[in-house]
């Protein structure tokens, strides 16, 4: 069985995905596989350094990722060609880390679990909800980057509204980690019941 599981930016999912590896459930997490498909002398990284030119990379010859952050998203057409290069890899690396993963059930982390329909994969959703302040709130502290570029980022991912209705369960995390954590073992509970 699979889980997916979502939010948007500063909404917690690392945290959540913390709280389902403390109880010994796999996670895949598309961030960590995205990270991976463009490391350094990787295929995909220089079709991005070909594309964009080489200040896309650091002087260590990885990726720029604040600058390309930047380039994307002040570029629609850009951030078409680098989903289209990347989706497909990091589809097919999260597929065969997926397989890997042990009983009762896996739990897929995707940011853009929808936008990408990623949640086809999956028997259930979990989507961790914040109000957009408290995401401006929560990225601006800890990525030290202005609030426009902040809403920039919320405004291309799918609406809230939008994914509370495509969500199997919705965790508000506007409160504690332990809050949160309790959240998360009655839904682990339930999924190790269904899973069996």
């Amino acid at each position: 069985m699979i889980v997916g599981l979502t939010g948007g930016i500063g909404s917690g999912k690392s945290a959540a995905s913390r709280v389902f590896e403390s109880l010994g459930i796999g996670c895949v997490d598309a961030d960590v596989v995205a990270r991976d498909v463009v490391a350094k002398g990787s295929p995909a990284l220089s079709a991005i350094a070909e594309k964009f030119g080489s200040d896309i990379l650091t002087p260590e010859g990885q990726l720029n990722r604040g600058l390309l952050r930047e380039r994307i998203f002040t570029s629609p057409a850009d951030r078409v060609w680098l989903e289209s290069l990347l989706h497909p890899l990091i589809r097919e690396q999260m597929l065969a880390q997926l397989k890997q993963q042990l009983p009762p059930y896996s739990v897929l982390v995707a940011p853009l679990l929808f936008e990408n329909n990623l949640d086809a994969l999956c028997d259930e959703t979990v989507l961790i909800d914040v109000p957009e302040s408290v995401q401006r709130q929560r990225v601006t502290q800890r990525d030290r980057v202005d609030e426009n570029q902040v809403q920039r980022i919320i405004d291309s991912q799918m609406s809230r509204s939008d994914k509370q209705a495509r969500a199997t369960h919705c965790l508000d995390n506007t409160g504690t980690l332990a809050h949160l954590e309790s959240a998360i073992l009655a839904l682990h509970s339930h999924f190790v019941a269904k899973s069996s």
